[in-house]
């Protein structure tokens, strides 16, 4: 039996053996209960629909038999809640969900309409969110444009201000370097889910996501460069429903996801497939795309059952597993190298959910997940043969409490995670001209070390009138290679002006980031430090940082939102990362400090008419300061960055980014919609001057004199970039049972040649996409 059929087979008895142990860990969502009846107090079936534009959600359904109806998963906000039925009067009401402790409302509905029903303000505005919370709900999801296989989840989240997807599908939040944490289903995944590095989240999975930068609850530690909150898609429908994709375009992509999930009384499973083979999976440092093949595939499995009206059991289960090439340089591609990777993932998760009282919620889960990849070279490699084998397996519990106590939403909770970490790395140089003479002709590390993370939280909501006041305190201790313990403040506050339609925003984090798992063990170890003279092999200490940010909301003409921040973020130990070649394999490193400081504005428009639009700019400035702590360098010029003590700016430091995105619905079931980003350009280690032309000349034989033709070498940038994308829509069926919807996208229709990153430790050089067309058909039953 294969290891990763054991792992699953272990992961499966885990979870279905393993104790009631309460549901969320993180996540700001609550939950509403209807109770529909006729003015007898009998129960009533009813259509109820339930929206939020501030929030971007918009559910509808029935109540069924006994006149209940839950939704689940809603963002915290305000929300307006219609209840109809034919011969009834209908019934609108608002309700404002701040904590996670259901709500539940009883609704009579009148035989009939014997006065106007009462007026319903609107929700495009969240007068007590102490923080901006992007929520891009199913509508988004749906219309989403193409994207490369695995980067679906990650273009949505770039679309939002502060947020920069680099080379290979790295999302940076606000200057921060694998700083990202994903959240999916309440559980946090802090490892980088970049392509290279983990199978990714399909779309197709999501029922919604909400995205953070900034005035972060207590409850989100250990990666809080932004947080990326992932809910897994849920019928609330009886029977059998359920969902399938296909997906065709340029670059031999195709790709597609099977669905389904009976739901029986109390009883919900569901089950998935998906795939993908494409020609162009990362993004490769020549325009010819030399030997960029992907292939991906996995499953998922979810059981969820309401126990009675006051428990709920959820167990969830997936397997995922991506096989691609490296990309080649023109050099490579002369000598006939090829460089293989794989990555994989096998997770498992139980949870329970006990409702103690009216006001009180008790949640808590468990999680046991293995996640590999490694990477081997063939003889022909140049200028050096590596190989990877590296895997940690983690373990999560969680226990939690929430409270509706009148003006206060409270919650505290803690944390346990326990990881196991094995790396082994190696090479082989077959150029020693390339490294100047000093590296080692050959190298070998293994090890093994296990670690073990534990936080405890309080946090506690209050509204007073027009002020919202969210404070808390967080306490982790962290032990890998270090140990180390920090307490971390969190402070936010909103007023709402409701006369000028308007809520301002302050807060302050001290955030506390853990390094880079990915690697870890030889950029920390003795092995690397006596690799080279100039080598650190340093242990990797968690990054400290205090965030501080302002901002406001404005509502304009009754239709439009305006949202704006400034926010600066100062670091000690501040992490980054040094690209090994052109392996694709990076090892993590950290800077003595940092500061990073700018500004960001999104205008939305939810709904005007036939029209629908957003646009969002980012400015960015960040510096870093040396001494680097960890990595390996094999290059001789890097010496510099090991001893010294000057600044640069980071490798995110891009002035400004533009984007947008305007939807026209042309018929009740066609739409078309037109996007335009802009990038001002990333900066680049540059050369000194005594050695610049001898460089262009190794750099011309690597990359083409057109990629070198799109760096600016005088400013040490790439030159601007941007691109024009198009997309139209048709629902080409839909009916209550069925529906069928196709959308074709062309993007960079001007097919420009854009520079993404260019070469240098941090970085690498990689290409964006050029002209490129799709097809994605969307079945749901």
């Amino acid at each position: 039996m294969r290891k990763g059929e054991l792992l699953a087979i272990q992961l499966a008895v885990a979870v279905l053996t393993c104790p009631a142990l309460p549901l969320a860990a993180q996540r700001q969502a609550g939950e509403v209960r209807l109770q529909v009846v006729d003015p007898a107090g009998d129960p009533l079936v009813a259509a109820v629909e339930i929206a939020s534009q501030s929030n971007q959600v918009r559910r509808s359904g029935e109540s069924d038999s006994r006149g209940r109806y839950i939704a689940r998963e809603l963002p915290f906000g305000p929300y307006r809640i219609q209840v109809s039925r034919a011969a009834f009067q209908t019934v609108e009401l608002m309700l404002d969900v701040r904590s996670e402790v259901p709500q539940v409302r009883r609704v009579t509905l009148g035989v009939a309409p014997v006065e106007a029903a009462v007026e319903v303000t609107g929700t495009l505005l969240d007068p007590a969110a102490t923080s901006r919370v992007s929520n891009i709900g199913r509508e988004t999801l749906d219309n989403r444009p193409a994207a490369a296989p695995a980067r679906g989840v990650l273009s949505l989240v770039n679309t939002q201000p502060g947020w920069l997807l680099e080379a290979n599908g790295v999302l940076h939040p606000r200057g921060s370097e694998y700083d990202t944490q994903y959240v999916i289903d309440g559980i946090p995944i802090l490892d980088n889910r970049s392509p290279a590095y983990a199978p990714a989240f399909e779309v197709e999975e999501l029922e919604a996501m909400r995205v953070m930068t900034g005035g972060y609850p207590a409850e989100y530690g250990r990666k809080l460069g932004g947080v990326v909150e992932l809910v897994t898609a849920r019928d609330t429908r009886d029977g059998f429903h359920g969902r399938a994709t296909l997906h065709g375009g340029s670059f031999g992509t195709r790709s597609g996801y099977l669905g389904g999930q009976y739901k029986a009384g109390r009883i919900t499973a569901g089950a998935s497939v998906e795939g993908s083979l494409t020609s162009r999976f990362l993004d490769p440092p020549v325009v010819d795309n030399f030997t960029n093949h992907a292939s991906s595939g996995g499953g998922t499995a979810t059981l969820d059952a309401d126990l009675g009206e006051r428990d709920r059991l959820r167990f969830y289960i997936h397997r995922k597993r991506t096989g691609f090439l490296v990309p080649n340089e023109l050099t490579q591609q002369q000598a006939g190298a090829r460089q293989d990777r794989t990555g994989e993932e096998t997770m498992g998760q139980a949870s329970y959910q006990r409702v103690l009282s009216p006001k009180w919620l008790f949640n808590a889960r468990t999680m046991i997940r293995d996640v590999a990849a490694s990477l081997w070279t063939n003889p022909l490699g140049t200028p050096i043969l590596a190989d990877q084998d590296r895997s940690f397996r983690e373990s999560y519990l969680t226990a939690s409490a929430s409270a509706s106590l009148g003006r206060h939403s409270l919650k505290f909770g803690t944390e346990a995670v326990f990881t196991r970490v094995s790396e082994a790395f190696g090479y082989r140089i077959t150029d020693q001209e390339f490294f100047g003479g000093e590296a080692p002709p050959e190298f070998q590390f293994a090890g093994r070390a296990p670690g073990r993370e534990h936080s405890a939280y309080i946090q506690d909501v209050i509204r007073l009138g027009h002020l919202t006041v969210s404070a808390g305190l967080r306490w982790d201790r962290y032990s890998l290679l270090v140990t180390e313990h920090h307490a971390s403040p969190r402070a936010a506050l909103a007023w709402s002006v409701p006369q000028a339609g308007l809520v301002l925003r302050a807060s302050y984090d001290r955030a506390i980031s853990i390094p880079a798992i990915e690697n870890l063990l030889l950029a920390s170890s003795l092995a690397a430090r006596s690799l080279t003279e100039d080598s650190t092999g340093l242990a990797i200490r968690p990054s400290r940082g205090n965030f501080y940010e302002a901002g406001f909301s404005q509502q304009l003409f009754g239709k439009l939102r305006l949202d704006g921040s400034a926010f600066r973020r100062r670091f000690r130990n501040f992490a980054d990362d040094d690209v090994f070649l052109n392996t694709g394999v990076s090892f993590p490193i950290s800077f003595d400090r940092a500061d990073i400081q700018g500004y960001e504005a999104k205008l939305e428009i939810p709904r005007w008419g036939r029209w629908s639009a957003s646009a969002s700019y980012s400015n960015l400035i960040g510096r870093g300061y040396l001494p680097v702590t960890g990595g390996l360098f094999l290059d001789e010029q890097s010496a510099a960055l090991l001893t010294g003590s000057g600044s640069f700016p980071i490798t995110q430091d891009q002035r400004n980014t533009v984007q947008t995105r305007v939807r026209y619905q042309l018929h009740p079931r066609v739409w078309s919609a037109l996007g335009f980003w802009y990038n001002s350009g990333l900066p680049f280690e540059r050369e000194d001057n005594d050695g610049l032309d001898a460089g262009l000349d190794e750099l011309r034989t690597r990359y083409g004199e057109n990629v070198l033709s799109q760096v600016d070498f005088a400013r040490g940038r790439v030159k601007p970039s941007h691109s024009w994308d198009v997309s139209l829509g048709a629902d080409l069926q839909r009916s209550e049972k069925r529906s069928v919807a196709l959308q074709v996208d062309a993007l960079n229709l001007t097919n420009r040649l854009n520079l993404i990153n260019f070469a240098g430790l941090f970085s690498g050089t990689a290409i964006g996409a050029p002209r490129s067309v799709s097809a994605r058909l969307d079945v749901r039953f």
